[in-house]
């Protein structure tokens, strides 16, 4: 079957996404009067929409498409796969091939020491899962009072109810009587926002020593396990200082509390390597991993696990577990999607090519008057806004009217760039060459300038008090 290329009018699918679709994270009620934006199809960095725009996808999707768009061979695998077996389940005592071989390449890319995974079909199913890992894991240690879970504020771990729990963002938890009993949440470590007149350095370090002092607080012995982003991803591509990491690592140790990097954004070559972990430092007992996986071509994720924690759950019946976990169609799409990242040399692209050059041209928007600095770690970026770099003042406007000024401008010149409050976001496919970075950053400089002179027309451009 060929692709779909004729469709209804513009205005009518609007008119039928709002009498029928909610959105998420979304005010369906202002959607509506607006009009989504239909993305028709897709090839390499670029969408095109209902209307025939082709607009740069500098978001690879969700930070998830990290081959890009329009790769057949995902397509040619889903198809075989779906001719073969298109679903078994792996309980009751039962598996298949795609799910056997994807763990086992998963795991050969994973740290040293890390050779379990538990399938589920999101991050947010993942992290659920960790947390009752960790307190199965302590339970059957013995220590069943270990069943704390330390946090940090403005993290992001998906949206249900427990993984929601696990970020720290207060718009999520103000709705649905978020956080669960048992999570806490201590702060992030962003220097640009947070730091004062500390240096990097020892904001890092003051940062970090805030989960000791949390555990302290909680009592070691109730307190299970740590989680964090690599790389905060978003709440707004926070990169921590280098001596934040040492420091979290350093306590985890000290106090044996299982840390869960949560790679989801950061894994599968986004920052330069196969895990955010390895690019930070990190020795993680469990890493959340999704999106990337399978390049969001297939909804699937998973937690790797450490022998350790691995065994002491192998001794019990864990009762957990989802309809989908190890789907055969989305783990023989991860496992192209792998194949793929392999044989092109996708890492070593990132590291030697694309995020140099994304570095490079961002780093020329550093002097444009909205500009505060610019924060690259591999392929994802963010552009804090501010009306005074040198105080690092915010806005006297409501926080996230500059960002979304600057987020309707990008779209206004094709380019798809996220705002975080007033800060701008990028996480573009993996595969992206020099001419389409000279691209992304050429139209995020023209928004960029458009936003300034519409701020500016509407008097916008004052610090807050």
């Amino acid at each position: 079957m060929s692709l779909i290329s004729n469709h209804m009018p513009t205005a009518e699918l609007q008119a039928l996404d709002a009498a029928h679709h909610m959105h998420p994270f979304t005010a369906n009620d202002t959607l509506a009067k607006r009009g989504a934006r239909v993305i028709t199809r897709a090839e390499g960095v670029y969408l095109t929409d209902s209307d025939g725009n082709q607009i740069l996808d500098g978001m690879a999707g969700l930070w998830c498409v990290n081959i890009g768009y329009g790769r057949h061979e995902m397509a040619e695998a889903a198809a075989r796969q779906m001719k073969e077996l298109p679903y078994y389940n792996t309980f009751f005592m039962t598996t298949h091939v795609p799910a056997i071989a994807l763990a086992q390449e998963v795991t050969a890319l994973a740290p040293d020491g890390m050779n379990q995974i538990f399938f589920a079909s999101s991050g947010s199913e993942a992290n659920d899962t960790n947390i009752r890992l960790v307190r199965t894991y302590w339970t059957e240690k013995g220590k069943p009072s270990k069943s704390h879970i330390i946090s940090r504020k403005n993290a992001y771990h998906g949206s249900s109810v427990g993984s929601g729990s696990l970020g720290g963002m207060a718009h999520m938890h103000a709705q649905g009587g978020l956080p669960i009993e048992g999570i806490h949440h201590i702060n992030q470590p962003d220097w640009w926002s947070e730091g004062g007149e500390m240096s990097r350095a020892d904001f890092g370090v003051a940062r970090a020593q805030e989960l000791e002092a949390k555990i302290l607080e909680l009592g070691e012995d109730n307190v299970a396990a740590f989680i964090a982003e690599p790389i905060q991803g978003a709440g707004g591509v926070i990169v921590p200082p280098e001596t934040y990491w040492p420091e979290i690592q350093r306590i985890c140790d000290k106090y044996e509390i299982l840390l869960i990097a949560d790679e989801v954004i950061c894994g599968f070559g986004r920052t330069g390597n196969w895990f955010g972990s390895e690019t930070m430092g990190i020795r993680p007992h469990i890493m959340t991993i999704a999106k990337g996986l399978s390049s969001g071509y297939q909804p699937i994720g998973g937690s790797i696990v450490c022998d350790a924690v691995a065994e002491v759950i192998g001794h019990t019946e864990f009762n957990h577990g989802y309809t989908y976990s190890g789907h055969p169609v989305a783990a023989a799409v991860a496992l192209e999607n792998l194949r793929i990242m392999k044989e092109e040399n996708m890492i070593e692209h990132v590291r030697n090519v694309a995020a140099p050059h994304l570095k490079a041209g961002l780093e020329t928007l550093a002097d444009h008057p909205l500009v505060g600095e610019v924060n690259v770690a591999g392929m994802m970026a963010s552009l804090p806004l501010t009306p005074h770099k040198e105080s690092r003042a915010t806005f006297a406007a409501d926080r996230g009217t500059i960002g979304m000024i600057c987020r309707d401008r990008c779209f206004a010149n094709n380019l798809v760039m996220r705002h975080v409050g007033d800060r701008m976001i990028v996480s573009p496919p993996l595969i992206m060459g020099r001419e389409d970075i000279d691209t992304l950053v050429s139209r995020a400089s023209k928004a960029l300038d458009e936003t300034y002179a519409e701020a500016k027309r509407q008097d916008l451009l004052k610090a807050a008090s």
